[in-house]
This record gives C-alpha cells, sequence and structure tokens, in this order.
C-alpha cells in the first residue's frame, strides 16, 4: 500500500515510482466507438494511446469544448447516460509513429465503412 501524506498526497519516493511506472507503461493505440443508445447515432475514431481517451472524450463533452458538433448536440439532446464508449481494436505498438498512424486511420476507415459510423 503506498504511504499517504497529511495533504493527501503521495510521499516523495512513492510518488516517483508511481510516476516512473506511468512513463514506463506499454502505450498501445486502437480504434474506438462512441454509440447514443437514443439516437442509435455512432462515431468511430483512432487514438495512439486508446487507454487515455474516453475520458479525454467524456470531459470535453461535459465542458462543451469537443470539436465533434454532431457529437456535442447528440449528447445534449440526449444526456450523457445515453452514451457508451467501446474499444474495437488495439494495435501492436509500432517502432515508427508513422507506420502507426497510418494503421489507425486504415483501421478507423474500416470500423467505419462496417458500422456506417461518423468520424471522430
Amino acid at each position: 500500500m503506498q504511504q499517504v501524506e497529511r495533504s493527501g498526497g503521495m510521499k516523495g519516493e512513492a510518488r516517483k515510482a508511481a510516476i516512473a511506472a506511468y512513463k514506463e507503461r506499454k502505450v498501445a493505440g486502437g480504434i474506438y466507438l462512441v454509440r447514443c443508445k437514443a439516437s442509435g447515432e455512432v462515431w468511430v475514431g483512432q487514438w495512439p494511446d486508446i487507454e487515455s481517451i474516453k475520458t479525454r472524450i467524456w470531459f470535453t463533452l461535459r465542458q462543451g469544448v469537443t470539436p465533434h458538433k454532431e457529437l456535442l448536440e447528440s449528447w445534449r439532446q440526449h444526456g450523457e447516460e445515453q452514451f457508451s464508449f467501446e474499444v474495437l481494436e488495439k494495435l501492436e505498438d509500432e517502432q515508427s509513429s508513422y507506420i502507426r498512424s497510418s494503421k489507425l486511420k486504415e483501421r478507423a476507415s474500416y470500423w467505419r465503412e462496417k458500422l456506417g459510423a461518423k468520424a471522430l
């Protein structure tokens, strides 16, 4: 169990270890889906760190600052509880960011076509 200071934060060594572990974690890119149950709308996107994208999308929607206007309109109309997030595919780690980016775009395009989804 990690030690916690009275101020609520981790003590020096535990904090350093947690930061180091975060930095060394394997990051997998992937393809994800956002679905509105109420309207049946589906959006598909790609992101280089599939584990972090849901938090990012939900935050921007809650704040009303997402660049995806159709998604935001649907979110406002139907409410957060009508939305779900799903990882469709994770990609193996690529040495080249160019190759990873290219594969993500290709796979996202495949899923959009297959599901009749809008782009994110």
